[in-house]
């Protein structure tokens, strides 16, 4: 089991050029470890909002009586490519910013899925 230090490390090494990282706490929406490659980044405030979006997306799985899970979401802006990738557990979730036109979306989603992995 790796940390929350360590997966953001981690996922840092393999996607350089992303614009943020962070492992967050699904229940708080708090980041338990962070970095953004942009100064003005505010990466306190991206994680409290996306938990919102984790918690909306759980409401409404259970509100329409999915027998599912959620695995990840994907949010596509202007370019950007926002991905937030759940723990096994569903207790903590990877939130990641990177630039749409400078990374390659399966390589993002396949390097979130590895360090999800360890995060129990």
């Amino acid at each position: 089991m790796s940390t929350a230090k360590d997966t953001v490390q981690g996922i840092m090494a393999e996607l350089p050029t992303l614009l943020a990282v962070a492992v967050v706490e699904t229940e708080t929406g708090m980041p338990l470890a962070s970095h953004a490659n942009i100064a003005d980044f505010d990466i306190e405030t991206a994680a409290a909002y996306n938990t919102e979006v984790v918690k909306a997306k759980l409401k409404a799985i259970q509100a329409l009586k999915l027998n599912q899970t959620v695995q990840d979401i994907l949010l596509t802006l202007t370019d950007q490519l926002h991905l937030l990738k759940l723990s096994a557990d569903g207790s903590k979730f990877i939130y990641l910013a990177v630039n749409s036109r400078d990374t390659n979306l399966a390589q993002a989603r396949q390097i979130m899925k590895a360090h999800s992995a360890s995060l129990n």
